[in-house]
């Protein structure tokens, strides 16, 4: 058995993003810069460089960034 999806509004800032944009977020005390590469309903993929997936201890030049916790450039 199946039940409807909800429609969940979606904020005004969200709306506004697009793929390949660039964003700035802090991780474990380092600003890092990326561009978006999915947006998904609570948080954005991000593709860093591999030099910053190093420094922040990420296990590839992909990593998840919630909504709240990045600025656009």
């Amino acid at each position: 058995m199946a039940f409807p999806r909800k429609d969940k509004e979606v904020s005004d800032f969200v709306a506004a993003r697009t793929i390949d944009e660039q964003i700035s977020f802090v991780r474990n005390d380092h600003e890092v810069n990326g561009t978006i590469y999915k947006i998904l309903e609570n948080s954005v993929i991000v593709k860093i460089s591999s030099s910053d997936a190093e420094r922040i201890g990420a296990a590839s030049n992909l990593t998840v960034v919630s909504h709240k916790n990045y600025s656009v450039i």
